[in-house]
């Protein structure tokens, strides 16, 4: 009797240690399987966090006595032949907001506000006399809220368009807001070359604002 009783304990405690083991290999192999995937989630990340840093790298603006000096022809073209922006349309610069950013021409599929900063349909280029070049993008705090500190611009600063070869230099000449209702209304000079750049308004779920920059050279 005795004899059989220890069997039976024998038999109990081997199938606790097999299933004891099986739960450890089924635990190893859910942590192998979460964390190569946490890895692929924070490479992803990190990736998303270095094309967002690498606009901004070295593009403080030129300051004489605490304010801003625009850029000249030769510090403009210099800045955009330190990168290959060869697969954009054009590429917007704003050097107060260490901005640089390229664009797609309007048919593109990556012309999309989630990716970056999109032109709007029946834009027009640069080069169109007293034409109204329109970009828009995210602000915020995402990584492709590329527009995020466009609030820090006020009327005179400077921005700049590489397009075609020619570098365009605007200045902002009014910033208003507008009601976030899927109409924009562009209050602008029809007899001057127009940069208009429209983004959600800081710190508001209701309204979008909108930046009006001319050309001045």
């Amino acid at each position: 009797m005795q004899m059989q009783n220890l069997f039976k304990l024998k038999n109990k405690i081997k199938k606790s240690h097999t299933l004891l083991v099986g739960s450890l290999f089924v635990f190893l192999g859910l942590t192998f399987l979460c964390s190569d995937y946490l890895l692929r989630m924070k490479d992803e990340l990190y990736s998303d966090m270095k094309i967002a840093m690498m606009d901004v790298e070295d593009n403080t603006p030129v300051q004489v006595n605490g304010t801003d000096v625009p850029l000249t022809q030769e510090q403009f073209e210099s800045i955009f032949q330190e990168t290959d922006y060869s697969k954009y349309l054009g590429v917007i610069e704003i050097p107060k907001i260490g901005l640089k950013r390229g664009f797609y021409d309007a048919n593109n599929r990556y012309n999309n506000i989630e990716y970056n900063v999109t032109i709007i349909p029946g834009s027009d280029l640069p080069d169109v006399p007293n034409g109204n070049l329109i970009l828009i993008a995210h602000s915020g705090y995402s990584y492709i809220a590329y527009f995020a500190n466009l609030y820090q611009l006020g009327v005179g600063d400077d921005c700049y368009v590489l397009y075609n070869g020619q570098a365009y230099h605007y200045q902002i000449v009014k910033i208003y807001d507008v009601e976030k209702n899927g109409i924009v209304e562009i209050d602008r000079n029809y007899d001057k070359n127009t940069l208009t750049l429209v983004t959600c308004t800081k710190d508001s779920d209701y309204l979008q604002t909108v930046y009006i920059a001319e050309f001045v050279g």
